[in-house]
This record gives C-alpha cells, structure tokens and sequence, in this order.
C-alpha cells in the first residue's frame, strides 16, 4: 500500500504483519473508506498461509474514535446505516475468524466503535496514556454494536456501566476489566508487543489456528457441544506432526524441533 493509504501494511520475514490506521488528522476514524480498505488488509491475511500474528496499530494521537459521524450525518437514511453497520461487523468477524492472532496496539483514545476494535481483537496491549469508552449514549446513540465484543471481553455488569454511562475508563481499569492483557509506558509499548508477537510466533501457525478457531465457537455453545466439539479439536492437533514431535520433545526432555 501506498503511504496515503488508509492502511498502511507491512510484513516481515517472520510473517508478522503489522497494520496502521492511518488517517490521522481524523484520528483514524471507522468511515467508510477505512472500513473498505481495513477489510481488504485482513482478507488479504486470510489468504497468506505464511502470515503468522497480525499487530493492528494506528498513526497520530489517536488509535479510533469509532465511526465517522459526518458521514453518517451526511446520508440520514435507514438503508445507508444499515448497510454501514453492517460493513462493520463484517469487518469484526473477519478478524475473528481470521486463523492468526491479532494484536491491539493501542496508544491512544479508543472510543465507540474504536473500543469495539480494540474488544474484538485477541489480545490487546495498551500505553498507559490510552483511554476507552463507548461513549454513543453521550450523542443519544445506545453502542449497541460495540456491545457484543465489549460483553464477551468482560463482566456483564461492567461492561453495561461503560454502555450506560459513556464514561472514558483509564489504560488501567480496561486491563482490570479484561478489555486489555497488558499495561506499559508509552515508550515500552512497542517491546510489549514484540514480547508477545516472539512468543506466538515459537508456536506451530497450525496449532494456533485450531485453537483460535475452537476457543471462539465453543464460547457461543452450551457446556456439553464445547467439550465435544474441544475434544475433536484436540484429536485433530494431535495428528499433526508438530504436535507429535512436541509431546515426544516433552517426553525425551528436550526443546522440540518443529517441521512447520
């Protein structure tokens, strides 16, 4: 992409891609234009079988404030938000379903359908200068979409203050909360990422991918349907030969030696 884009990518050799909202001067706001090109970057991943750990990051002061409300203003009609929402939560499936994880790196305000993405993202590690809320209710407009991420991330009741209340919660109180896993220095944001970015990256891509897979589809089921449906998963994992050759490392006392 070029660097005007709205999305900047870049990918290393390890199959790290890192991908920055960048629209700056309108704090990398959800319009349309960012959705689209936000979309492409993640189905792009989709389709790289060599990608390992996407880092979702953002330019400027800001990591998002949610949607463009100018043009949402700009086209009152019932159909365009329709379809605008719906743009959306395509776009937050599509990171769940994506079969490598994906981190937040959040060094800014994450509001409304920004905190949305930064709850749908599977793991998430913040400066302590970022703040959160879901703040629609302050406009006259319920969160309802930032609601079903935020409510899977954290405690119900929680979760319903943030809703109710549109109050911003410190960097702080999100990793409290569960919104986040982990709290550093602005300056130490970047190696906090890296840490986690080095460990996935020392485990086999396919192992990874069964269990991001089966860790989101058994949340939705009922106890019983999760154990066998985990339970499967889990026989599958242990046919594949990285799995083998871990356990046999694990047995014979040594680092194992991965084929893939």
């Amino acid at each position: 992409m070029s660097a005007d884009a709205a999305v900047l990518k870049q990918r290393d050799a390890r199959g790290v891609v890192t991908l920055t909202l960048n629209r700056p001067a309108s704090f990398n706001a959800l319009g349309q234009e960012m959705l689209a090109a936000l979309q492409q970057a993640i189905d792009t991943v989709a389709h790289d079988e060599a990608a390992r750990v996407v880092v979702l990051a953002a330019a400027g002061k800001a990591f998002c404030p949610g949607h463009n409300l100018k043009e949402m203003l700009a086209q009152p009609h019932l159909a365009h938000y329709q379809a605008l929402f719906a743009q959306c939560s395509r776009l937050m499936l599509a990171i769940q379903k994506l079969p490598v994880p994906v981190i937040a790196r959040v060094h800014g305000i994450a509001t409304a359908a920004g905190c949305q993405l930064v709850a749908q993202c599977d793991l998430a590690v913040a400066s302590t200068e970022a703040r959160f809320a879901v703040s629609g209710v302050n406009l006259g407009l319920f969160c309802a979409t930032p609601s079903v991420p935020l409510l899977r991330s954290m405690g119900s009741k929680q979760a319903m203050e943030m809703l109710l209340t549109g109050d911003f919660i410190s960097a702080q109180e999100a990793q409290q909360r569960g919104l986040v896993n982990r709290v550093v220095a602005p300056e130490q944001l970047d190696a906090q990422v890296a840490a986690l970015v080095d460990s996935i990256l020392q485990k086999p891509r396919l192992a990874i991918a069964m269990g991001k897979e089966l860790f989101y589809r058994q949340r939705e089921m009922g106890i019983e349907a999760a154990y066998q449906l985990a339970g499967q998963t889990m026989a599958l994992n242990m046919m594949d030969a990285c799995a083998q050759e871990g356990v046999r490392a694990f047995t014979e006392k040594r680092a194992p030696s991965w084929k893939a």
